[in-house]
């Protein structure tokens, strides 16, 4: 597909739109956690099924986005998933109602679910859309949209639902009878009505209008399948890097989701005020728009995309390290700043994946969104370490991730497609 500059920006600037929505959603489970956490009365460990309701419905449902984006195309499947998240965000209402945690998680699910569908729409794209060796560039454009978005959220959001928070806590902990502490917590339950609905609303009148837009359709077909001529298409097993790079998803999601989702709680856990600690999670946001603002400039000018990575994998093992051996709004801090080693891991990652799929992208980036899941699985695998070792301790969890994701930038992502061993003709 050959696209000149000009006619890229409009297509790009609707997936921006895109992407806007992506990070005001994602990144109101920072606020949900403690907001639900209050609400239905949980364990941390039971909050943190927020992260695994959103975040498993990747998994479930990226393989099947890729078989409605064959049949519907790419506009068509970026529509319809705005409208699935609609119906997730709908779903709220009923939750709040009956204050009902299980009610809550259904709705995230389904919210999920649409998100899966877009993203396995959008992020080949981007990555398509143009050359694919400044697709790096392309996504952190993508990212910065995404991250403003997921600043704000926590700060709108918050605002309404965790206001005086730190005062309902204390008045929940104090000497009030069973009625009138049901009274509060519905009254609590509540204040996400009317966010949601106005979301929901905002969603369908996006879908119409993708639907009505000029976006014109790609065919992932047209691009490289092989470098070797004559050589047969092989299937996704055939391609090592793609599947290594799932994997270096699931640990960049896991790490991301941690970083911004548990700051809120972990700030509590060193004495700062929920009036206070309710926005850290914007703080993370912040220091992943300074990453991709980097990453806008520098790759592929000054940096290619696996030194980019490789950066971002060592900044993430020293944050790490700083949260674990320092204490108070110190070690919050270094929470917040592996926004800043995780912003340019995501854009890096998946051309990388992708890279020589041809008529496969469908389903390569399908499987990437897969990976998606470590959103679902490693947070709660932090707040269950956290119980027996503390918060604190349990961010050690990040640091084999982060290894992990620095051997894909030096190695895996380099790994040879299987179907080009062969084939080689001795010179004459």
């Amino acid at each position: 597909m050959e696209t000149t500059k000009k006619s890229v920006i409009p297509p790009l600037a609707i997936i921006g739109a895109l992407f806007f929505i992506f990070g005001f959603i994602t990144w109101l489970n920072g606020t949900l956690i403690p907001f639900l956490k209050i609400a239905c009365g949980l364990a941390y460990s039971q909050a943190l099924l927020v992260t695994f309701a959103f975040y498993i419905a990747y998994v479930f449902l990226a393989l099947p986005s890729a078989l409605i984006l064959q049949k519907t195309g790419f506009k068509n499947g970026m529509a319809l998933g705005l409208l699935v998240m609609a119906a997730g965000a709908l779903v709220f209402v009923p939750a709040a109602q009956a204050r009902s945690f299980g009610l809550f998680l259904a709705g995230l699910f389904v919210q999920g679910a649409g998100l899966a569908l877009l993203q396995t729409a959008s992020n080949p794209y981007a990555s398509i859309l143009g050359p694919l060796e400044s697709a790096a560039q392309r996504i952190s454009i993508m990212g910065i949209c995404s991250k403003i978005a997921g600043a704000l959220s926590p700060v709108i959001i918050g605002a309404v639902v965790l206001k005086g928070a730190a005062e309902l806590e204390a008045r929940l902990a104090g000497t009030i009878s069973a009625a009138d502490k049901a009274a509060l917590l519905q009254q609590l339950a509540g204040r996400v009505v009317l966010p949601y609905v106005i979301m929901a609303g905002a969603l369908v009148v996006l879908a119409l209008l993708i639907k009505l837009s000029g976006l014109p359709e790609i065919d992932a077909r047209q691009a490289e399948v092989s470098p070797v001529p004559g050589e047969p298409v092989r299937g996704i097993a055939h391609y090592p890097h793609l599947l290594l790079g799932v994997l270096a998803i699931f640990c960049y999601v896991g790490v991301e989701v941690i970083a911004g989702d548990t700051i809120i709680q972990y700030g509590r856990a060193q004495g700062i005020s929920l009036d206070i600690a309710r926005n850290f999670t914007s703080f993370t946001l912040i220091a992943m728009l300074v990453g991709y603002s980097i990453g806008v400039v520098a790759i592929p000018r000054y940096l290619s995309q696996q030194a980019a990575l490789s950066v971002c994998a060592v900044l993430g093992v020293g944050f790490t390290a700083g949260i674990v051996f320092t204490h108070g709004y110190t070690s919050v801090l270094c929470v917040a700043l592996l926004g800043l080693a995780n912003a340019l891991m995501w854009p890096a990652i998946f051309p990388l994946s992708i890279k020589g799929l041809g008529g496969l992208t469908e389903r390569g980036s399908a499987l990437l969104v897969m990976g998606i899941g470590g959103g679902a699985v490693l947070p709660y695998v932090y707040g269950k370490l956290g119980e027996p070792l503390g918060l604190q301790q349990a961010y050690l969890l990040l640091i084999p991730c982060y290894l992990y994701i620095l051997f894909f930038a030096l190695k895996g992502h380099a790994y040879p497609a299987r179907s080009r061993v062969r084939y080689t003709v001795p010179a004459t």
